[in-house]
């Protein structure tokens, strides 16, 4: 069912569209939603061409007819951003921020209210309707505000509500993740094409590797431990190929791409705060 909502999005970048894409296909018609951002007037444009939802450059009006504000802007540019439209914010607004690392409480300092924020960590699949999205209250959000962002996110995928501390940790892991996801395609392409395979045979072959290992995974509730040593015949192709991932430090890599990624997010934080204080 559609819902009688304003929702306005600061920021129309790779994540605003990705959610909107998502949103407007079952929650919100085009016309609910609102997009600003700083100055980049094309992308708004392509942003209403391609989903048919209002665009505003004044971003102070964007904001105030709105119920839900969404803060899509980088987070280097959130103090900024968010300090701009401060004065037409109001107490009975919803603000969603998918600010990596950037806390509520900083939020609510840039904003000088008692605003209810939730803070939302999704990823790009929202785009497709298979985000991976954790949420977190802020200290003015109640109960009634989790189920607004609850059903919001839940048009773009699956929502695990946790603890504000724990997003940078979601952050490092599912909201980045997809990108890892990527960059091991992008590498077994090319695998792929110095082993002389057709590059369309090579894709659609890699594609449904990864969705059919996923869905096993999720079929199957066996750790990712069992299902690969099943796979590993001793002697065979798989162990072979899986001596030069050991041989290379696959997993410590993965854990420690994850791990930085995390305190990243942290450090984003922290350099707002400052900005704050």
């Amino acid at each position: 069912m559609k819902q009688e909502t304003t929702v306005a999005f600061i920021g129309a970048g790779s994540m605003a569209e990705a959610l909107i894409s998502g949103m407007t296909k079952t929650l919100y018609q085009p016309e609910q939603m609102v997009v600003t951002n700083r100055s980049d007037a094309k992308r708004l444009e392509y942003m209403q061409q391609t989903y048919g939802v209002r665009i505003e450059t004044d971003k102070e009006k964007a904001v105030s007819e709105a119920d839900i504000i969404i803060l899509a802007m980088k987070p280097k540019d959130a103090a900024e951003g968010i300090a701009s439209v401060a004065h037409v914010i109001n107490e009975q607004q919803l603000i969603i921020s998918l600010l990596a690392g950037v806390t509520t409480e900083a939020i609510v300092s840039l904003i000088g209210k008692q605003v209810a924020v939730v803070r939302a960590m999704p990823n790009t699949s929202a785009a497709i309707g298979q985000s991976a999205t954790a949420i977190a209250l802020g200290h003015y959000a109640t109960d009634a505000h989790l189920a607004i962002a609850k059903t919001l996110f839940e048009t773009v995928g699956i929502v695990a509500v946790v603890q504000e501390q724990d997003l940078h940790a979601v952050t490092g892991l599912s909201g980045s993740g997809p990108a890892y996801v990527y960059y091991l395609v992008e590498a077994m392409e090319k695998a792929a094409d110095e082993i002389g395979l057709d590059r369309a045979v090579a894709k659609d072959l890699i594609l449904q590797t990864i969705i059919g290992a996923a869905h096993m995974l999720k079929a199957t509730n066996k750790h990712p431990s069992v299902l690969r040593k099943e796979v590993t015949s001793p002697g065979g192709t798989t162990e072979a190929g899986i001596g030069v991932l050991e041989h290379y430090r696959y997993q410590e890599a993965v854990i420690a791409c994850i791990k930085r990624a995390t305190e990243r997010s942290e450090e984003l934080g922290q350099a707002l705060l400052s900005s704050v204080k």
